[in-house]
């Protein structure tokens, strides 16, 4: 190399050796100096201050040697540029944290405060110019590479396959030519980029594109076309593993058969393909539906493929399952709820050889409870919430309401894609995405983050990788990414690498422009014309990845896994794209594709309990279902359906009694600023006219936070302590035309300032069928002293009284009891509340982002929340009580019943002995709580089996 000096590339070539000094000084120093905060183990100081002198001076070292390697060797690109100046850039931090440190030890009064900003700032530098090093010199997939599904694609084996095709060929067709090609690049992809990239350009060379392969390097033509002879490139494949100039300098060496495709691609003229390099695996994007094997035993079609691939992979089928595994699995599966011990008993002796399928017929027709249960699916899939990062900035809208009446009224899946792609205001929540505070990386802007958000939960492909750069985990680029993100876009987008602008404007597309056009002068047009590219019947992904969705959920395991990786090999493809295909010709009817699995011999075989998740991913061969956990909503509801209700409000209520009722109290104040009300009693009054005498029905509801007292024209009509029961009370007989008087007793319970509220209604009804509504509002006063005994009569003087305060409703869920309607409901459903901490614990998602796949895996915090979390015994506590109330002392009738209403089954004779020897003659709250926790931990009652 020319212009190099031997010493300076000597110091250089040390770099990375004396670069790990600095990483472990300063970050033990940090970590160390953690310790110290609160004046405590000052025996540290010392050891802490040698760290940061001596990282800092290592630092300024490093980065001094990192540029002689720079400079002196054939590195550059961008990705060397950010290694180096963020190198710098800590090194100058570390000297000034250093200088900082000294100054501050000299002071009579010691202020670290400062010093350890920076020391923490240099440290997040520090970390972050070691991962651009680690991929320096390992390759920018040196993290994601070892991670499931992202194993080396790339073998000898199809340069083996094309040079044997090739080989004895006089002449190459244009489309031989194209194939090698192609197969060159791809070769370059695996083999190369990690070192020539337009990322990593050592000696200059960039392999990534046809300008760069022919332009060359330093060293002079990489390409001769021609004349391999005279090409560098392939003057360095050949060379023998221990020359210094060899390629690839890092990894395997390339085979006999690939260094001779790539002679004969220069020989035969380097011609270079205009089509996209596959360097990964690509799932054909038509979706044909296959031939159903002749399998003349089995009538389902599922059945008729899986028996085919019984008898290919040596597995036999097994006995179906019991009509009472049946019946609790389809009723988990379908409505998310336990089937009561009557529904178990009609089914099981019901004769009709039907049963299983008239079964699902009643639960999938069962709308409310299908939806309240399947919602937890989609707003996991969609990242739809009640509440979370960005509602309070309105950055962020749900589609709790388009949602919901999509399921319940079954819209066909294409009608559904087609309104979240081109949305009105209720669904448009999905593709607008997250609008985050503050400066934002280029990757998570809400145009990306719709490109991000279709790709995966739609069409399960991974557009986030390629939204930085070209991906490392799939064949797309980060032309295509933000083409796809340039849909979404009210203005054009320039591409970002890493976030850094390269002055590149997007050309907007959709990933697969095979199916057509989406370009349009207005984002409107263009978010039509996506709607109906989306659900052109040719885009088999779609397709494909619902189904492989809905079998996961059903089956427990994929037939393709990931599940957001569409393009990895299938355990059976002909079943994937069978069971798709017969979606579609359904209209695409969601419900449809649920009852074609459940009534299979599939869906209806014993579970297989794996005992690796390893036996999942590597060499799967289906067997049967997979054992699933219940849901944190399928646990929750199975608690408030036999014990106590877990929750009795909730985020949206789908038969919520529209009102205008406010939750009120006190004007709180500190000076002019209103605060949280004060824990102790307050007192508010409504003055109301009535113009009639004529009352056929009068009816009060009322919730207050905590506690309250109500009376009506001076009579005591209620009382309550929690705020979650609805106080429901007929005063009929208390009112009279003309003027009225509400009065509330209020009381904040506890020990600091917190929120608290009165939310109320009155409807009364007069015999002319005319009626008068009156709420909780503006309109009301209150006051923090304790008047005198007479403040609940008409007449009372409130001129010294204040007006209420709305403190709106983000602390408060909505009650399903407040309603003057008519109603069954005696819990809410956990798929409507918003998340809580119980839900949390028991794996419900944070729903920022995707969730296509929950942990099915116990958690130490679940066992915590299950043996010792304060909610969850106070649900049972209260359980334990009702059932007290109900079955009194008999300690065998709690015992049977509890096992049929949770377990489906009656006990056995060692299980009711041991239980009720445990609960004894005269069992208390204590001894059942336990009972019925002892059953609610068991695997019979946490798994689906």
């Amino acid at each position: 190399m020319e212009n190099t000096n031997w010493f300076l590339q000597l110091l250089g070539r040390l770099h990375p050796l004396l670069v790990h000094f600095p990483i472990g000084l300063l970050v033990v120093a940090f970590l160390l100096e953690i310790r110290t905060i609160g004046k405590k183990r000052k025996g540290l100081r010392e050891g802490i201050t040698y760290m940061v002198y001596i990282g800092a001076g290592f630092a300024i070292v490093s980065a001094l040697f990192g540029w002689f390697l720079k400079t002196q060797e054939e590195y550059a690109g961008d990705l060397v540029d950010n290694h180096q100046y963020t190198g710098i850039a800590t090194a100058v931090l570390a000297l000034a944290t250093a200088i900082i440190l000294k100054n501050s030890l000299k002071k009579s009064e010691v202020n670290l405060k400062v010093y350890r900003c920076m020391l923490f700032t240099t440290v997040i530098l520090l970390t972050i110019a070691g991962h651009l090093g680690a991929n320096l010199t390992h390759g920018e997939d040196y993290l994601t590479a070892i991670l499931p599904g992202n194993n080396e694609v790339y073998t000898a084996k199809e340069s083996g396959t094309l040079l044997s095709e090739l080989k004895g060929t006089t002449e190459l067709s244009e489309l031989q030519k194209d194939k090698l090609s192609i197969e060159v690049r791809g070769l370059f992809a695996h083999k190369c980029y990690q070192c020539h990239s337009e990322n990593k350009q050592k000696g200059e060379l960039v392999l990534e594109h046809k300008e760069g392969v022919f332009k060359g390097s330093k060293s002079g033509l990489a390409i001769v076309p021609g004349k391999p002879e005279e090409s560098e490139i392939y003057k360095r494949i050949i060379l023998p593993a221990n020359n210094k100039k060899v390629m690839p300098t890092k990894g395997k060496l390339l085979t006999p058969n690939e260094i001779a495709l790539v002679k004969l691609w220069i020989t035969e003229g380097a011609h270079w393909s205009d089509k996209a390099v596959k360097v990964f695996p690509e799932a054909p994007l038509a979706l044909t539906k296959p031939a159903l094997p002749k399998v003349e035993e089995e009538t389902h079609p599922i059945d008729k493929i899986i028996s085919a691939y019984f008898d290919k992979n040596d597995v036999s089928w097994q006995t179906l399952v019991d009509d009472k595994k049946f019946i609790r699995r389809a009723y988990l599966d379908v409505v998310g709820l336990l089937p009561a011990p009557e529904a178990i008993a009609i089914f099981v002796n019901d004769s009709n050889p039907n049963k299983r399928e008239l079964l699902i017929d009643e639960l999938l027709n069962d709308s409310e409870n299908y939806t309240q249960h399947w919602i937890s699916f989609w707003n996991d899939l969609l990242r739809n919430d009640y509440s979370g990062t960005g509602f309070i900035t309105r950055g962020r809208f749900q589609i709790t309401n388009w949602l919901y009446n999509s399921l319940k009224n079954n819209k066909s899946y294409d009608q559904m894609v087609s309104q979240l792609m081109n949305p009105d205001k209720s669904s448009e929540g999905f593709i607008k995405g997250i609008k985050w505070r503050g400066v934002v990386n280029s990757s998570q802007s809400t145009e990306m983050q719709a490109a991000q958000n279709v790709g995966q939960s739609l069409l399960g492909v991974n557009v986030k990788c390629a939204s930085c750069h070209n991906s490392f985990v799939s064949n797309l680029t980060l032309d295509q990414a933000y083409g796809f993100a340039s849909i979404f876009a009210d203005k054009p987008l320039e591409l970002n690498r890493c976030d850094k602008p390269i002055a590149k404007i997007a050309k907007v597309s959709f990933l697969y422009p095979e199916l057509g056009s989406v370009e349009a002068e207005t984002l409107s047009e263009r978010l039509l014309k996506l709607s109906e590219v989306m659900i052109n019947k040719e885009n088999g992904r779609l397709y494909r990845t619902i189904t492989n969705r809905i079998w996961e959920r059903l089956i427990g395991r994929g037939i393709i896994e990931p599940l957001d990786e569409m393009d990895n090999t299938p355990w059976n493809a002909q079943l994937l794209d069978w069971i798709a295909a017969d979606f579609i010709d359904s209209g695409t009817d969601l419900k449809y594709l649920i009852k074609r699995i459940m009534t299979s011999k599939a869906y209806q075989m014993p579970t297989i309990n794996y005992k690796k998740q390893e036996d999942l991913k590597k060499d799967y061969v289906f067997k049967g279902p997979v054992l699933r956990r219940l849901s944190a909503e399928q646990f929750s509801d199975a608690i408030s359906q036999v014990v106590a209700p877990v929750y009795q409000a909730v985020a949206y209520n789908p038969n919520e009694e529209k009102m205008p009722t406010k939750r009120i109290w006190h004007h709180e104040k500190d000076l002019t600023n209103t605060v949280l009300p004060l824990q102790g009693k307050r007192y508010f009054r409504k003055k109301f006219q009535l113009s009639k005498k004529n009352v056929k029905n009068a009816s009060v509801l009322i919730s207050v936070d905590d506690a309250y007292v109500l009376f009506i024209n001076g009579k005591k009509v209620g009382e309550g302590n929690e705020w979650t029961k609805v106080g429901k009370y007929n005063v009929t007989n208390l009112l009279h035309k003309g003027d009225n008087i509400i009065a509330v007793e209020g009381n904040n319970i506890g020990k600091i300032d917190n929120p608290a509220s009165i939310l109320f209604a009155m409807k009364v009804v007069f015999t002319d069928g005319k009626s008068f509504k009156l709420f909780s509002d503006e309109t009301w006063k209150s006051t923090y002293r304790a008047p005198s005994k007479n403040w609940v009569n008409l007449n009372f003087d409130t001129k010294n009284w204040e007006k209420v305060k709305n403190y709106g409703n983000n602390n408060w869920a909505k009650l399903l009891d407040f309603t003057f309607k008519p109603h069954q409901k005696t819990f809410a459903r956990a798929s409507l509340v918003k998340q809580h901490s119980f839900l949390k614990a028991l794996g419900r998602p944070n729903r920022e982002i995707v969730v296509s796949k929950r942990e099915e895996q116990a958690t130490l915090l679940q066992a915590l929340e299950l043996t010792n979390g304060a909610y969850f015994n106070g649900v049972l506590e209260k359980g334990a009580k009702k059932w007290l109330d109900k079955y009194g002392t008999n300690s065998s009738e709690i015992v049977d019943t509890l096992y049929q209403k949770l377990l489906g089954r009656h006990p056995s004779s060692d299980e009711q002995k041991i239980l009720i020897a445990s609960l004894g003659n005269q069992p208390n709250v204590e001894q059942v709580q336990d009972v019925i926790w002892s059953v609610l931990i068991s695997p019979e009652f946490q798994f689906i089996n």
